[in-house]
């Protein structure tokens, strides 16, 4: 909005908001204070109505503590998100709506699961079955957008990490990958967010990693230096990025341990959504596979404790997601987050250096 502002209004010599440079450093910083100001008011009010957290009988002891913490605390990221990509992305570029209208869809999702838990006391919230046809009904929806308004090549075909040449054209097929990549990576980040703080500094790393891979995807002149896939367009994601990014930092004042708001379905499904959009659009699925590893991890732990306990009536971890089996080994809270946090910052930077090894 304030790049049509100034276009219509402002100097035309003054090309400081043409930048997305610096357009990406203040969403950032819009999306952080915008969080940092309304959380405390947010959770002032989560703790008038008396809306908190309900603690599983079958998770850890340590967990018990937590309960009546205030969630849907996703709301707060959700809200800054949005109002610092609307102030500072150029409103006429299809990716920046295609993104936020997905990220906005999930967190209705998520919003009506946790109503339903919270406000209707109703523990199983929205039914698995229901909450998987209507994130696939948006997901669907969202990769036939982008297959059916794609304009060049690069926008459907499958780019391999660390050569250059190597473009497979999906045709349908990327319709597929683009469903299971938005899907997945949401229910992934849900299932990561189960300790404080523990999913959304992964998800600000991410974050940061796919707004750099959506600038030089977006920029001939470093995508022709890179290797990369020249997509126009996608630049503008870069301040979609930050704005999360910075959301995410400013939730994490109020999430880290221990926690005074929780996350909730609201919240992580729209940023895992969002991260898989965003890693489809800027045609790095494989990258963010690598760089989003942390989530993967936790997803595989659950299939894996399932898949062998029905198999061999034996679980191969004490208790999935695989947080949890550390918990009960002895880790200390804290300990556990800030190393698999650790872990996201390595794989992040590994995600990266594709860039450039090609």
């Amino acid at each position: 909005m304030l790049v049509w502002l100034f276009e219509q209004w402002l100097a035309q010599d003054i090309a400081l908001f043409g930048f997305i440079t610096f357009r990406t450093i203040m969403a950032a910083l819009t999306a952080l204070a915008v969080s940092l100001l309304i959380g405390p008011l947010f959770i002032r009010h989560m703790v008038t109505r008396q809306i908190g957290q309900p603690i599983r009988e079958l998770g850890p002891d340590s967990h018990f503590s937590k309960a009546g913490t205030p969630t849907m605390g996703g709301a707060l990221i959700l809200v800054a998100v949005i109002v610092s990509t609307l102030l500072w992305s150029d409103l006429f570029n299809r990716y920046v709506w295609t993104v936020i209208v997905v990220t906005t869809a999930f967190g209705a999702i998520g919003f009506i699961d946790d109503y339903r838990k919270l406000m209707l006391n109703d523990s199983r919230g929205l039914s698995a079955r229901s909450k998987y046809l209507l994130q696939s009904l948006v997901a669907i929806g969202a990769a036939l957008f982008l297959y059916y308004s794609a304009d060049v090549p690069a926008n459907t075909q499958l780019f391999v990490p660390f050569f250059k040449d190597v473009a497979i054209p999906l045709g349908l097929g990327f319709v597929v990958l683009a469903y299971f990549v938005i899907v997945g990576s949401s229910n992934a980040v849900n299932l990561t967010d189960g300790l404080d703080g523990l999913a959304i500094m992964p998800a600000v790393l991410v974050a940061v990693g796919l707004g750099i891979f959506a600038y030089a995807t977006g920029n001939i002149v470093f995508a022709n230096y890179l290797g990369m896939p020249f997509i126009p367009g996608t630049g503008e994601l870069a301040i979609f990025c930050a704005a999360l990014a910075g959301a995410g930092l400013g939730f994490l004042w109020f999430n880290t341990y221990p926690a005074q708001v929780f996350m909730g379905d609201i919240g992580a499904l729209a940023v895992g959504a969002a991260l898989g959009l965003i890693a489809v659009i800027v045609r790095q699925e494989l990258v963010f596979l690598v760089m989003a590893g942390i989530f993967v991890i936790e997803t595989l732990s659950v299939i894996l404790q399932v898949a062998s306990y029905k198999l061999t009536g034996r679980r191969l971890f004490r208790m999935a997601p695989i947080h949890h089996h550390f918990e009960l080994k002895g880790w200390p809270e804290p300990k556990v987050i800030v190393r698999f946090w650790i872990i996201a910052v390595v794989l992040v930077l590994v995600g990266l250096a594709t860039m450039k090894i090609r």
